[in-house]
């Protein structure tokens, strides 16, 4: 009996250290140790967070974010070298992407929302904003309330999508509803007429609006029906390597690095066309900037 007690032990002793050992790994950092590789969902037009340049080169406050989490795997796994590997995503296929392993991480402009949580993980929040409207300036809308009976756009597979179809349905507001394939679509429907507003994330509508040849004659607008936060997309299960990244940009907030790359890409003129956001930073980024945390908002 006593061997058998010993034997058990032995055997309790190295399943602890299996499970140990196997919180301690990281699936993903073991992947990309092995292929040299780390793979980037990008966004080829949520400006300023992760857009192309007139090169293709994909830029933005985003992007910064997620080239110095390769930086900080680089270093983490000792590699002399690490290829970035970017995919083009877009608001309908990203989750998948990052759940079969096309791609490593993505930091775009994706909300994080506890019904997303069932799907990927979420880093530490990058950027907390509003959901508001974008319409022409004489279009008389002011507000959520005054789209009842008008065409409205959004992107397909946004959280703003699910919003104006639980808007519309609860409110009996009779909106009919357009759901463009990504964020320069959904302009240019608003924009040739085909809607009286397009409702989106703030930032993304500064972003739209900075960009067209005169932007006076659209207004962004509305009071937000709900505030949410940006994180960075991450597969599930894979606690060691989400840890990695909410430092990375926990260090960064703290350090005041994200509040010089706010200012760099929200309040000056940025490329390809040298247009300004002129979106100061905002109460509740400097309160996120201070207290780094990965929480859904919704």
């Amino acid at each position: 009996m006593k061997h058998l007690a010993t034997l058990s032990a032995i055997v309790t002793g190295c399943a602890l250290f299996a499970n140990a050992q196997a919180q301690d790994t990281s699936a993903t950092l073991q992947k990309i140790r092995d292929t040299g590789v780390i793979s980037l969902g990008i966004r080829e037009s949520s400006v300023p967070f992760s857009y192309y340049d007139n090169q293709q080169h994909t830029i933005g406050y985003s992007q910064d974010i997620a080239l110095r989490i390769v930086d900080e795997v680089k270093k983490e796994l000792k590699l002399s070298k690490l290829t970035v590997k970017e995919t083009p995503i877009t608001s309908q296929n990203r989750i998948p992407l990052v759940q079969n392993g096309t791609i490593d991480i993505e930091c775009g402009s994706t909300t994080h929302t506890r019904e997303r949580d069932n799907q990927v993980a979420f880093t530490n929040s990058f950027f907390q904003y509003g959901v508001r409207l974008i319409t022409r300036k004489d279009s008389g809308v002011k507000d959520f309330s005054d789209l009842a009976g008008k065409t409205v756009v959004t992107t397909a597979g946004t959280s703003e999508d699910r919003l104006l179809r639980e808007m519309n349905n609860a409110k009996k507001m009779n909106m009919q509803l357009i759901f463009a394939k990504d964020h320069a679509e959904s302009f240019l429907v608003l924009k040739t007429g085909r809607a009286a507003a397009y409702v989106n994330d703030e930032p993304l509508l500064y972003g739209a609006r900075a960009r067209e040849q005169d932007p006076q004659d659209y207004v962004i607008t509305g009071t937000p029906p709900m505030s949410e936060a940006y994180g960075c997309m991450v597969r599930k299960d894979d606690p060691v390597f989400k840890k990695l990244a909410d430092r990375v940009i926990a260090d960064m907030q703290t350090s005041g690095e994200t509040a010089r790359l706010y200012t760099k890409w929200f309040t000056q003129p940025i490329p390809p066309k040298g247009f300004n956001l002129d979106y100061p930073l905002s109460a509740e980024n400097k309160a996120l900037f201070a207290h780094p945390n990965d929480q859904a908002l919704d």
